[in-house]
């Protein structure tokens, strides 16, 4: 396993590095070179698995002669370095309060105690990890090495049994897979599952509930974030009802235009858009707010506009998106005007210059953003066949009168 330098002492990294005269080396191994205690850890695990038998024989030995409470006490601390953590959880013959920090640390990588886990005899310590059950969920090798070692406690084998039963071989449904993701700390996604409108009808949706965990990994913004006071879903699902063919003919749609875009799409890309299409109107709304690039990317294409513009409510959307959008030509109008008005997408030149060529933006935004073009780009935008007349017209008045004609 191997680690960067964790410490950003630069006197550390140059001793590690090999970058200062060997006495400074050798003194650091012996353990007598002047520096917080645990720095000069990270240097002796260092040098202990390095090759240099001179330097790694010095850097064990101090490693050996160290006290046992002080190792517990860095074990614990927040600096302790992930190569010191790795080292000791590997270290058997060390006593079992610096093996307790070693398990506590948050730093302490997770393959590290699953290495622990697979050799350790300590039933105390097998047990300590057992009952730390959202890091199992996360880490499901750690159950399985638990489960193994003949070491383990009949509770902590209890437990790592249950665990594994119960979120990995139990049939799951959306209410577990809303569990497991808030056990693994992915609140906005346990909460998208649990609000959801195809949680009260699954199998009526269409969805597994592995469909929905991957639906809810493209969440990134909690309900705290978003603004929905615009909608009022339980009307307007009334007035833009769907039917499945509805669904099946904007998928069509959809991966038809990333067709054009790139036509080297993979088909693992059409999976996912008939996945979400296969989700009502209400939770498209629930997903364009609230997930991922990728379903920002899918759903702008939308042509159900309040689906679109829930998109453009995103707050993690990127004026790299939103210049994306304002150039595309299979956005609604509502979505271009939307931008066009937008006190803060339009401080982009970038975007209202997407927003003039677009020949799909309403002619009285862009007439309004003309003004703002440069002279080259006016110049170009009165050749440019694909936008209207009165465009071409007016792009044509504006380049002269900077240039006096």
């Amino acid at each position: 396993m191997n680690f960067e330098i964790h410490s950003t002492n630069p006197v550390v990294r140059s001793v590690i590095e090999g970058r200062v005269p060997r006495p400074a080396q050798l003194a650091a191994a012996r353990g007598i070179l002047p520096l917080p205690e645990h720095e000069l850890l990270e240097v002796l695990v260092t040098f202990a698995a390095s090759g240099d038998a001179e330097l790694a024989e010095h850097a064990a030995a101090t490693l050996k002669a160290q006290d046992a409470g002080a190792l517990a006490a860095l074990a614990r601390s927040s600096d302790a370095a992930p190569s010191v953590l790795n080292y000791l959880s590997g270290a058997t013959d060390l006593p079992a309060q610096i093996h307790e920090s070693v398990l506590a640390n948050i730093n302490t990588p997770v393959e590290a105690i699953v290495q622990f886990a697979k050799t350790s005899s300590s039933s105390e310590l097998l047990e300590l990890i057992a009952f730390n059950q959202q890091l199992l969920i996360q880490t499901p090798a750690l159950i399985d090495a638990i489960i193994a070692n003949p070491a383990g406690s009949a509770e902590a084998q209890r437990r790592a049994a249950e665990t594994k039963r119960e979120f990995f071989e139990k049939e799951r449904g959306l209410q577990q897979v809303a569990s497991e993701l808030r056990a693994q700390g992915k609140e906005a996604a346990a909460e998208f599952i649990e609000q959801a409108d195809f949680a009260l009808d699954a199998d009526g949706a269409g969805l597994s509930a592995d469909d929905a965990a991957f639906l809810a990994s493209m969440i990134e913004v909690p309900d705290s974030e978003t603004d929905d006071s615009w909608l009022g879903l339980e009307y307007l699902e009334e007035i833009y009802e769907e039917t499945a063919a509805d669904r099946s003919a904007i998928a069509d749609k959809i991966f038809g235009e990333m067709r054009m875009e790139d036509s080297d799409v993979p088909n693992e890309r059409l999976s996912v858009i008939n996945m979400i299409m296969r989700m009502g109107m209400k939770d498209r709304v629930k997903l364009a707010m609230k997930g991922d690039r990728e379903a920002r990317n899918i759903l702008i294409r939308d042509p159900n506009r309040i689906v679109a513009q829930a998109v453009v409510s995103n707050p993690r959307l990127t004026e790299q998106e939103v210049e994306k959008i304002a150039g595309m030509r299979t956005v609604t109008e509502d979505i271009l005007r939307q931008l066009a008005a937008s006190r803060q997408w339009s401080r982009s030149y970038q975007v209202v210059h997407n927003l003039a060529k677009n020949p799909r933006t309403p002619i009285a935004n862009v007439l309004n953003i003309l003004a703002r073009l440069q002279l080259r780009d006016l110049a170009a935008l009165s050749k440019n066949r694909n936008v209207s007349d009165a465009v071409r017209r007016q792009a044509l008045r504006l380049s002269q009168a900077r240039t006096g004609k």
